[in-house]
């Protein structure tokens, strides 16, 4: 006679493969975006240097590298345009491109009006 028995053998659960592939991914992008901000190079477009030399506007290289890295924080959290205010100047960048594109004096009324801005960075003074 045959045992009727049923043996059950447990597997142990395997999460489904689509939950690697997006971790998979999601490390890559991690990566990624790591990689960018350490070779990404902040650039002066020629327009803005312009107008800063027009303008009497200094900034210091410590400023800049400054700058850098709060657009570099700015562009992992979605921003891609974004207004620099300073204490001495307002500069509009493209933290997508890691471009400055313009600058303004503070003191400069007639230029209070910036459009197509999707984030603001708030330099200390």
């Amino acid at each position: 006679m045959a045992n009727s028995r049923i043996n059950t053998i447990h597997y142990p659960t395997i999460p489904p493969q689509s939950k690697q592939v997006q971790q998979k991914k999601a490390v890559q992008q991690s990566f990624q975006s790591i990689l960018e901000s350490q070779t990404a190079e902040l650039k002066v477009s020629k327009h803005a240097q312009k107008r800063l030399n027009e303008r009497n506007i200094h900034i210091t290289p410590s400023q800049w590298n400054e700058i850098h890295e709060k657009m570099l924080d700015a562009k992992q959290k979605g921003v891609t345009d974004s207004v620099i205010v300073m204490k001495e100047a307002v500069l509009v960048a493209s933290t997508k491109n890691h471009t400055i594109i313009t600058a303004l004096d503070q003191s400069n009324e007639a230029d209070q009006l910036i459009t197509n801005i999707n984030g603001t960075i708030i330099m200390p003074n």
